[in-house]
């Protein structure tokens, strides 16, 4: 029953998710009308056309170079022989290349509580990604507790000790403008003291100047080790899917202050340029444990590269 269940939820994110990348499908087929219509013959503009159509959604110029070359070896190789066969080795071609990012997250029990920081800039998802997570790992049997950490905006408090309330989870927070430290160091030692199995920490998404933000957050990362050495055992950083290329410094930006260790593509429903998840991937070297395609309590699923780029490319006909 809890199987069937489990496949309904995957079968309704996926289609969620396929028409959450309608317009970078959209934006990938007008450049690359050709390509989509059977067994035609290879042309340096169809060559040409697949390139330009892959860096208008954001895949990176790395990423579309090492791409390009590959196909276009294959061709003068004779191994890809009409436009049909180009398309098939495309879609392989980007599913290796994010196969290596397609990681579970693994909660260490024998870590307990296991601390979980969760990064980002405001406005890309960070705590209702905190309160989907709070769900799925509740779900899975884990003790959960958050601790409110973004002080610095009133609503992320209370948007996530609503998230708490709802999923019966425990919130530790305080007043706005607290001492974000203090905050997530309280919610370690109550989470220490009461044998929860997980602390997520939702942090700071904006201060009055980007150091100052980096700043509190290291600072965080060095109160708590206070307590655990070893903690935090993970840090997402989320990153909304619809911004492209900002999301390879925020990623840098991100990974320098607190050492980054796995990634949360939230908000791909509506975007042109969730090819973005190729070149973050291609400079970050992170993993992507989860990506997210609406606000829906269910909207949250673990990264799949093959139904990704199966989503990503328009089918072709003919």
């Amino acid at each position: 029953m809890v199987e069937e269940k489990e496949q309904k939820g995957e079968g309704g994110f996926w289609k969620r998710l396929k028409a959450g990348l309608s317009r970078t499908r959209e934006q990938i087929a007008s450049g690359i009308g050709d390509l989509l219509l059977g067994e035609r013959e290879i042309s340096d503009e169809v060559l040409d056309d697949l390139e330009t159509s892959l860096l208008t959604t954001d895949v990176g110029a790395q990423t579309v170079q090492e791409v390009m070359e590959e196909l276009s070896q294959r061709v003068r190789r004779k191994e890809l022989n009409n436009t049909r066969a180009l398309y098939g080795a495309l879609r392989t071609l980007l599913t290796h290349k994010l196969l290596p990012f397609q990681k579970p997250l693994h909660i260490d029990s024998a870590r307990k509580p296991f601390v979980i920081f969760v990064v980002g800039v405001n406005g890309a998802g960070k705590t209702t990604t905190i309160g989907k997570l709070a769900r799925r790992l509740s779900q899975q049997g884990h003790s959960v507790m958050l601790a409110a950490g973004d002080t610095f905006r009133a609503a992320a408090v209370e948007q996530l000790q609503e998230w708490g309330r709802r999923n019966d989870v425990p919130v530790i927070a305080q007043g706005q403008g607290a001492d974000a430290a203090s905050v997530v160091y309280d919610a370690v030692q109550s989470a220490m003291a009461r044998g929860v199995d997980v602390l997520i920490a939702d942090t700071a998404g904006r201060l009055q100047a980007k150091t100052n933000l980096m700043e509190e957050l290291a600072k965080i990362r060095r109160v708590v080790s206070k307590l655990l050495p070893d903690a935090p055992h993970e840090t997402l950083l989320v990153l909304d899917g619809g911004v492209g290329q900002n999301a390879l410094s925020q990623a840098k930006e991100f990974d320098a202050a607190v050492g980054v260790t796995g990634l949360v593509v939230t908000k791909l429903d509506g975007t042109a340029k969730a090819g973005v998840l190729l070149a973050v991937t291609a400079q970050a070297k992170k993993p992507i444990y989860y990506i997210g395609v609406g606000e829906g309590v269910d909207d949250l699923d673990p990264f799949d590269a093959e139904k990704f780029v199966e989503a990503l490319l328009p089918e072709a006909h003919g």
